[in-house]
């Protein structure tokens, strides 16, 4: 009897170290990010946030994507969120540093948000944690150039939401359209809010 008591606790402290260690390694940080694979539209498939009204507000959009371009030989590149809500299209450009995986906010934005890309087995998605001040992630969305993926991918991007212990994900809508491409980038030629240009 002891025995068979033994094993069961061998068995479950076995599965309580290594749960962590799983998370640990599905939601780690992309250990350098390809600038050129970076390039172009990414179409929101899915995402959670950890603030219920801002979640609810996330919600309600008809669909959204992120553009990204090189500026230069530099750390930098424009940064493109752009929103399909109540009707209309909001954009706005930001010029972010990029260092590794990590993408930063100039602080004239006044974003006190750090987004890192993380590593996903999907060929072509881009999965971006948002980071508060804290540290803490705020947000987990996935990209894609499709506008679905795979069940297998879906379920994995579930998966890193739980190991964030944030809400079960939105999935977008993917018979929505997306707002056209901006064709400027120049970002003070940007005169949508800021406030909507954040909540990619």
């Amino acid at each position: 009897m002891f025995a068979v008591c033994a094993v069961a606790l061998l068995c479950c402290m076995s599965a309580s170290h290594s749960a962590p260690l799983a998370c640990e390694d599905s939601v780690r940080p992309l250990d350098q990010l390809d600038r050129r694979r970076l390039e172009g539209r990414w179409a929101l498939v899915a995402g959670s946030l950890s603030d219920p009204a801002q979640f609810e507000f996330f919600k309600r959009r008809n669909s959204s994507s992120i553009n990204f371009s090189s500026t230069s030989a530099t750390s930098n590149v424009f940064y493109t969120p752009s929103v399909s809500a109540g009707g209309k299209c909001h954009f706005k450009t930001y010029n972010v540093s990029l260092e590794g995986s990590v993408l930063t906010f100039d602080a004239l934005d006044q974003i006190n948000l750090t987004l890192t890309f993380l590593h996903s087995s999907c060929q072509d998605c881009v999965l971006i944690r948002f980071d508060n001040e804290s540290k803490k992630p705020v947000r987990l969305l996935l990209f894609s150039r499709r506008r679905e993926v795979e069940q297998k991918e879906m379920e994995e991007f579930n998966a890193q939401v739980q190991c964030l212990n944030m809400p079960p994900p939105a999935v977008m809508d993917p018979t929505k359209e997306l707002c056209p491409e901006e064709t400027t980038s120049d970002p003070a030629a940007q005169t949508e809010e800021k406030t909507e240009g954040q909540k990619a």
